[in-house]
């Protein structure tokens, strides 16, 4: 078996009619396709979490661009130009923390500079370009990822950084599928993710539609499963990583790196260097999301709070560069990341 094998799930894609996107809020219950026909209902998508992981994200928004262009275009050949502004504004507006929403909308807009007539087909050029780039990146980091993996193990992984995520076979789930294939996991632990749960309903489903063998745990049993020695490593995704390597990701992984090194597990935060932002120098300076308290005090439409409780529901959390054992991009792997280390991975 080899990674190929284990690289079906798409959630993301282009057609004739639009940007069809799998509606991820509906997993694993029903699995439902929406099409998109304009940025304002992309860029809904995007804050409702019909599509959600930073890379899915970048290359929901640049499809977003295209459909925009196409309105605006047809709207004033002459003005096209000047009215998409405000599309680029709304899609950025929609996720504050995935910074490859804005790296994606900003290799978008360079293609602006030297386009007069129709921009759809160039537009469209560049945004499948990104995609296939994911796609791609995804399959290099499994193999980079999977060869840091030396003996048959468990692992421990948190929310959904498969290919629901992404473009391809995800970032962390692709360590995970090819190391499964090249027989070194054997077992992978998910947590549940609260209070999305998409360790729950999307990280188990991507596993058991592949045939690894997967269980879940609540967030608060991540400790005593390390304590027990039942996993070597833990590997997780990223939304954004800062210049000196720390790393924000879906919230609960702070916790998850401290009680990883407290037990002697080693942590991998998996991710292209589209998630990578030089131009912050630590991770203080990453934009939080904070989410509506509902989504805390509600399970599946029902309120499971008392009605005078009120809830705090950041969807991110930041983990210090010093608790993570490594950063595997497309670029190559970086081992106890420090800023020297990671301008010298992006500068390849």
């Amino acid at each position: 078996m080899s990674i190929q094998d284990y690289d079906k799930i798409r959630a993301v894609e282009w057609s004739s009619g639009g940007l069809r996107l799998l509606d991820q809020r509906l997993l694993p219950r029903l699995e439902q396709w929406i099409t998109f026909s304009d940025a304002l209902g992309v860029a809904q998508a995007i804050r409702d979490m019909v599509v959600r992981g930073a890379p899915a994200i970048g290359i929901a928004a640049a499809y977003g661009v295209v459909l925009a262009a196409q309105a605006r275009y047809d709207e004033s050949a002459e003005h096209w130009k000047n009215l998409i502004e405000e599309d680029f504004k709304l899609l950025a507006e929609s996720r504050p923390t995935a910074v490859n929403l804005f790296w994606a909308l900003d290799r978008m807009k360079a293609m602006l500079a030297g386009i007069e007539a129709n921009p759809v087909e160039c537009l469209l050029a560049e945004a499948k370009l990104i995609h296939a780039e994911d796609v791609a990146a995804n399959r290099c980091m499994a193999e980079l990822g999977a060869g840091l993996i030396d003996d048959s193990c468990a692992v421990l992984t948190h929310c959904n950084a498969g290919a629901l995520a992404t473009g391809g076979v995800g970032t962390a789930l692709g360590v995970i599928r090819a190391a499964f294939a090249a027989g070194k996991v054997k077992h992978v632990f998910a947590d549940e993710t609260r209070p999305w749960l998409q360790g729950a309903r999307l990280t188990a489903w991507e596993m058991v539609e592949d045939n690894i063998p997967v269980t879940l745990i609540a967030d608060g049993a991540a400790a005593t499963l390390m304590k027990q020695g039942k996993v070597k490593w833990v590997i997780v995704g990223s939304d954004r990583i800062a210049a000196n390597g720390d790393v924000a990701n879906k919230i609960g992984t702070y916790s998850l790196a401290v009680n990883a090194r407290h037990h002697g597990v080693k942590f991998m935060v998996v991710a292209p260097t589209s998630t990578v932002d030089m131009a912050i120098t630590s991770g203080d300076q990453i934009p939080i999301e904070e989410r509506p308290q509902d989504e805390v005090l509600s399970l599946a439409g029902t309120r499971i709070a008392p009605n005078a409780a009120h809830a705090w529901n950041p969807s991110f959390d930041v983990t210090p560069a010093e608790l993570v054992d490594a950063i595997v991009t497309e670029k190559g792997v970086v081992m106890a990341p420090t800023a020297a280390k990671m301008i010298e991975m992006m500068n390849g």
